[in-house]
């Protein structure tokens, strides 16, 4: 399996890129290098640099310089390309243009973690800047979030339910909303959220700008930018595979054995960290406590857990004090980070778009990764629609558990790579 971490990155150098496109009011249509030639407020820009962001991702090169125009964007990209990025800068540009207009934004994402993760690279972008960042949703009281809406923000991450929880209290007006930004809209309509989504949207201005992201594109996402977005323009990026830069690995075995597997698999030691997904609440907590008696140090991100337990176990995974993490898909789109070596389907996804989705959080920001699935005899079916959406038949790996499940596939000696870091020491 391929190493995706180095003791030391050097630092990226910046790359030009060639557009033509009116950008507030300046023409740019020579080579130029996008992050440091942008029309950015001198704030942004000091944010951006902290940041170290030189070499912008294509969907960052295609969708900041024409949401900086005040344009609607629909645009897709893959898990992992720098969606955030995309619509974060032009959208704290163009507040602080708007700064008399006293104007604010409103970003809606499905899951706390989106929300929690968005929020951080606002403040973290904006922090030379006066701009205040005020995320919004479940899990957590209301009462500090009441407080912040009541002194007064610039930029609301939120998910749809908690919003409309405050709006019915009468703690969230929206009317000043000039920027609506729909992250991960696809997962949005996915998990049921489109009637909240349509009366948040009812309450803003007619005449605001929107900027719509999403990871694909299905009829229902298609059906969203026709009713709300004026004229966007559409930037497609999104594939039907995953990204070129993750390996993947396919083992065949029953059931009963999985979790004899994942222990087997970790014993190695060239697993540095892994993310590992599970279908069910229950099983996730299964495979935790399995890991636990065999002295892994994991934690668990699943719809039982509080928002403080979500966030205690992403931090600590995050910070080195867990090796595995173990997630239902609610976790999917809302866990960014950085090196993350390994992602482990438990179970097979149900649909071929949840497992790119579920791989995607690895070989992020064009980094290299690995990705494993266990695909067990009843599984099998499954597994093959998703090799088919993806154009590829996966080579089985063999390994001890190993038991045969199609006999059309060959298999495979994976030849792992040691890894060339040490383990973090435990904080």
């Amino acid at each position: 399996m391929g190493s995706i971490r180095k003791t030391l990155l050097p630092a990226p150098q910046a790359r030009s890129f060639e557009w033509s496109i009116s950008c507030a009011h300046r023409k740019i249509g020579s080579i130029i290098s996008i992050f440091s030639e942008l029309p950015l407020d001198a704030a942004v820009r000091r944010g951006v640099e902290d940041l170290h962001y030189t070499d912008p991702t294509p969907i960052q090169r295609k969708a900041i310089p024409v949401a900086l125009t005040g344009r609607d964007v629909f645009a897709s990209a893959p898990t992992g390309s720098g969606k955030t990025a995309a619509f974060c800068i032009p959208t704290l540009q163009k507040l602080l243009e708007r700064r008399a207009n006293r104007s604010s934004a409103l970003i809606l994402t499905p899951t706390r973690e989106l929300a929690q993760q968005i929020a951080e690279n606002l403040r973290q972008l904006a922090k030379h800047t006066k701009l205040r960042i005020t995320p919004i949703y479940g899990g957590v009281a209301m009462k500090p979030q009441i407080n912040a809406m009541r002194r007064g923000t610039d930029v609301i991450v939120a998910t749809p339910g908690r919003l409309i929880d405050l709006m019915q209290q009468g703690e969230a007006r929206l009317d000043n909303v000039e920027i609506l930004v729909l992250d991960e809209a696809d997962r949005t309509l996915d998990m049921g959220f489109l009637p909240a989504v349509k009366r948040i949207i009812a309450k803003l201005p007619a005449d605001r700008q929107t900027l719509c992201f999403s990871a694909t594109l299905a009829d229902a996402v298609l059906q969203l930018s026709r009713e709300f977005l004026r004229d966007p323009v559409r930037i497609s990026l999104a594939p039907a595979t995953p990204v070129a830069t993750v390996t993947q690995w396919v083992y065949e075995v029953e059931p009963h054995k999985k979790t004899d597997l994942l222990v087997d698999l970790l014993k190695d030691g060239r697993i540095f960290n892994a993310l590992v997904f599970t279908r069910t609440k229950s099983r996730a907590e299964r495979v935790a406590g399995a890991l636990m008696r065999n002295s892994v140090d994991v934690g668990r991100i699943h719809g039982d857990r509080s928002q403080g337990q979500r966030s205690h176990a992403l931090e600590a995974f995050k910070k080195g004090r867990y090796r595995v993490l173990v997630a239902t898909d609610v976790a999917a789109r809302g866990i960014d980070i950085n090196d993350l070596g390994h992602v482990i389907n438990y179970d097979v996804p149900a649909e071929p778009t949840d497992y790119i989705h579920r791989i995607g959080r690895t070989a992020r920001a064009q980094k290299t990764g690995d990705a494993i699935t266990f695909v067990s005899r009843d599984e099998a079916g499954s597994f093959a629609r998703i090799e088919s959406a993806i154009g590829t038949p996966l080579k089985r790996s063999e390994h001890g558990f190993m038991e045969p499940v199609s006999a059309r596939a060959s298999t495979v000696e994976p030849q792992l790579r040691r890894r060339s870091f040490q383990r973090r020491r435990r904080r």
